[in-house]
């Protein structure tokens, strides 16, 4: 498993990182000021004690963001490893589409699991985590020492400088095509990860996860082809064992948790035969900007 640095990650965002993001309301650079950022024209954000930087203010805020619960569950189910074949494939897919000394940007980067594990692959690289939510945002801020954290809804204009990123990350999150583009380098790369319409196709029935659209991937593709070159797309399967309290966990961090109560949950999974021999299945895919 990647190593990642949860008990020794800034508390302070890197002077790197003011290399990268702009002032949300007016796109000027930000310097630091007495525990917050600020830009030329006074608009302040602060740094949270736990070391990310808030810049969403006002009417934008994100309408919804993981709760407590959900990025708990989230974090406990991906430190029992489930999802360390995915972990290792991107790194390992960083690696080869990005210097060592790179500029990562993670748009709805959660806990900053993923990131952590690029950055691991990438020894120079600086990383920044794009999220709505406090709770992900806690500990994204930790997730590695090279990674800040920046509180932000990613379907907006994204506070961050054009042409500034040798990499992009977008992990079962939200994806921005524009906003994608303009901050990706002319040689960068886009790297998305979506599931197949197999993903844990054994409990859609039994707990309620929801299905997965089986024409995703090219719903995907369509959605970026007119800023972005589809260059390969990686598969990867593999069969998971989850124990009763690993497939609670894993309703809990996903969009299922709002359609089945707890009481409900519990009973569903008291009625499976643990441990339960579950299908992991994503597609990784690399894109590349066209011109602008």
């Amino acid at each position: 498993m990647p190593t990642t640095h949860p008990g020794t990650g800034r508390r302070r965002p890197s002077d790197r990182l003011l290399t990268v993001l702009t002032c949300p309301l007016c796109l000027s650079g930000l310097e630091r000021a007495d525990g917050a950022l600020r830009c030329a024209a006074r608009h302040t954000f602060d740094i949270a004690r736990h070391g990310y930087v808030s810049l969403l203010t006002g009417h934008r805020r994100a309408a919804s963001a993981d709760s407590a619960d959900m990025v708990r569950c989230r974090g406990a189910f991906l430190r029992a490893g489930h999802y360390d074949p995915l972990t290792h494939t991107l790194a390992g897919l960083a690696a080869e589409l990005a210097p060592p000394d790179a500029v990562v940007l993670d748009a709805g980067a959660g806990t900053g699991h993923y990131l952590a594990s690029v950055l691991d692959a990438l020894p120079g690289a600086m990383g920044l985590g794009l999220d709505s939510s406090a709770h992900a945002l806690r500990a994204a801020a930790r997730a590695h020492v090279r990674a800040d954290a920046a509180g932000w809804d990613v379907w907006q204009p994204w506070p961050v400088r054009s042409d500034c990123a040798h990499l992009v990350l977008n992990v079962f999150a939200p994806r921005n095509g524009p906003e994608f583009h303009r901050v990706l380098r002319p040689d960068g790369a886009l790297l998305v990860v979506t599931p197949s319409d197999r993903h844990l196709h054994e409990l859609r029935r039994s707990v309620g996860l929801l299905a997965v659209d089986p024409r995703k991937e090219e719903r995907l593709r369509r959605t970026l082809a007119d800023r972005f070159r589809h260059e390969r797309a990686e598969p990867l399967e593999y069969t998971m064992s989850l124990s009763a309290e690993d497939v609670a966990g894993l309703v809990t961090m996903s969009p299922a948790a709002h359609h089945v109560g707890g009481a409900e949950l519990r009973r569903r999974i008291g009625e499976l035969a643990v441990p339960v021999r579950v299908t992991a299945s994503f597609v990784a895919s690399v894109y590349r900007p066209r011109e602008r």
